[in-house]
């Protein structure tokens, strides 16, 4: 049978940085935007959502007097990813 897949994760862009961080682990907030190729508030929302549901960590800091987000994966957001994956497979696997 078909699995659900992960609401959060099957929005594009959601699941666009969640990808990156799966490769990198923690990345600049700038680079994520350049990467998704998306707007700074859409890229905003969305963060803002995947930090809700545990999946990323996001720290505020300043770096040179210029405001910096970091986005960082977490063990729960690995988990997840792993997950939709997975449950993709199998839509992928019915012939």
């Amino acid at each position: 049978m078909f699995k659900d897949l992960d609401p959060i994760l099957h929005s594009q862009l959601r699941l666009a940085v969640i990808s990156l961080l799966i490769g990198v682990k923690e990345a600049e907030f700038t680079f994520l935007k350049e990467k998704t190729n998306s707007t700074a508030g859409n890229l905003s929302v969305q963060i803002q959502k995947l930090k809700e549901v545990g999946y990323i960590d996001v720290t505020k800091q300043f770096k040179d007097n210029y405001p910096q987000t970091i986005c960082k994966i977490t063990q729960q957001g690995v988990k997840a990813f792993e997950v939709y994956v997975k449950n993709l497979q199998t839509y992928l696997n019915k012939v």
